[in-house]
């Protein structure tokens, strides 16, 4: 925290001095000028600054990418082994609090956490028609952010309606996880009573969105009750359904479409570079999915990351439609198309199709950095799935559950012949196991591992009491001076 603040310090610092040299020079006339302090003065600089804090959304792709590594899912891949050592080192669970990956998802998100306190912290100061709608979205965006955090390190610092400053990390302690998804709990029940059913763009959260999120926060914490009653809420609205068809979820047309209840937007309109992945409008995550070499139709290539493993593909039964549409078996495509491939490190002969590169955008830039493909980060499948097991594990409603688990099923296979009938605790395994099938590729499986005690029998290398969070970043714990004490293990 402290790191990223320091470089906006110098640099304001940097700006004084300039400006008091040129003074001796030049008797300038006093001219507009505006500081974090005097904004917020119209309805546009609430707008402009809520879509600052949309916009950090983009960098979630490294979460969503380490999800995947980081479970029984994937392979980190790349070209070496030393191709992006902090993904390498995740995926062998020997990640260390020197791991630059790790520092960009704590950078970011609380970035993400900045940029919509910042809002809150001057909502009193200009009143206009529609700003509880604006209001409402900063709550559900710090709550998402706060969510991302608390998965993956535990304790984090919160400060309320107010931005960081420097020496808060001194001071601040790192607040429980009690209190963190009570912070979460709050933000979203504040969203779910502002935002609409629909929202006013494309992208933006709505009611259904915050009711998800707030679900899955239950969910994580083991309160089956109030997820399951939050999250049917979501299922009863009637505002959102399965897709017909799977194989169209993660195509072009398939953005935005009716069985989506959050997407992270992003686009192909301007270009990017890896001197600032972050400031990426597309979506980066895509072109390290990408088939390394790849010369061939519908796709275009990449740098062969987060490579599916044999036993995730062979999980899904046979007639489920959702194993080709999700995972691309490289070798099968290339004798039915004549595509060629090249073969990258730890190479498994299988690609994360949902988000591979597809031809057809406008390759700005850097044509791997600049993907438009949206990720789907909370779909109306895993708002099913989610109640089921909510459902289940609290023993509320196992004939609910199964009805939940069987929607999902019957869109795979296009019937009711794969229907489960199980109860208790062979139903809880079913549901589970189709989270994987169904979400497999999006980011989940790691923490649904983690938050349901399963890691440790699933992921090789993983130690229990020890991976359940990954390490707070080291220059973090040094700039704390004693204040913040590392996670366990590392």
């Amino acid at each position: 925290m402290k790191s990223f603040l320091q470089k906006i310090g110098i640099v304001l610092l940097v700006l004084t001095l300039s400006t008091a040299c040129e003074k001796e020079f030049i008797d300038r006339a006093p001219v507009y000028s505006i500081d974090s302090e005097n904004y917020f003065n119209s309805e546009d600089d609430y707008n402009n600054a809520l879509i600052a804090a949309y916009d950090i959304l983009q960098s979630t792709y490294v979460n969503v990418l380490l999800g995947e590594i980081a479970s029984d899912n994937t392979l980190c891949g790349g070209e070496s082994a030393t191709d992006v050592v902090g993904f390498q080192q995740i995926d062998d669970m020997i990640h260390t609090p020197v791991n630059s990956n790790l520092r960009d998802v704590w950078n970011w998100m609380f970035a993400g956490v900045s940029r919509a306190s910042y809002i809150l912290e001057f909502q009193d100061k200009t009143d206009f028609p529609g700003k509880a709608q604006i209001l409402a979205e900063a709550h559900f965006l710090r709550a998402y952010y706060h969510f991302e955090l608390v998965k993956w390190f535990g304790p984090i610092p919160l400060k309320g309606d107010e931005r960081f400053a420097i020496g808060d990390e001194t001071r601040i302690p790192r607040s429980p996880v009690s209190d963190v998804y009570a912070a979460i709990e709050e933000d979203l029940q504040f969203a779910v009573e502002n935002l609409a059913d629909v929202a006013p763009q494309t992208g933006r959260a709505t009611k259904g969105a915050a009711q998800a999120l707030l679900g899955k926060a239950y969910l994580y914490q083991d309160k089956f009750a109030e997820a399951a009653t939050v999250l049917q809420e979501v299922i009863n609205s009637g505002l959102y359904e399965l897709e017909p068809d799977y194989s169209v979820i993660f195509e072009p047309q398939g953005q935005n479409g009716v069985g989506s209840v959050f997407e992270v937007q992003y686009s192909d309109a301007e270009g990017a570079g890896f001197g600032c992945l972050q400031c990426s409008e597309g979506n980066v995550a895509v072109g390290f999915n990408g088939i390394r070499n790849y010369v061939g139709p519908e796709f275009d290539s990449g740098f062969s990351f987060n490579v599916p493993v044999q036993e995730a593909y062979d999980a899904y039964e046979p007639g489920d439609s959702r194993r080709d549409n999700a995972i691309l078996n490289i070798n099968a495509w290339a004798e039915e198309t004549g595509a060629t491939f090249g073969t990258g490190y730890e190479h498994t002969g299988f690609f994360n199709r949902k988000y591979l590169p597809r031809k057809g955008d406008s390759n700005i830039g850097d044509q791997n950095l600049t993907n438009p493909n949206n990720y789907r980060a909370i779909r109306y499948a895993d708002v099913l799935l989610m109640a089921a097991e909510a459902l289940n594990r609290g023993n509320i409603d196992d004939e609910l559950a199964r009805e939940y688990l069987n929607r999902v099923r019957r869109r795979a296979f296009g019937d009711m012949d794969h229907e489960i009938s199980a109860s208790g605790g062979a139903l809880t395994d079913f549901i589970l196991a189709e989270r994987r099938l169904e979400l497999v590729g999006e980011g989940h499986r790691f923490f649904d591992l983690v938050r349901t005690g399963r890691a440790a029998e699933a992921i090789e290398g993983f130690q229990e009491g020890k991976h359940e969070l990954f390490p707070v970043p080291f220059e973090e714990i040094q700039f704390s001076n004693g204040n913040w004490e590392q996670n366990p293990g590392y």
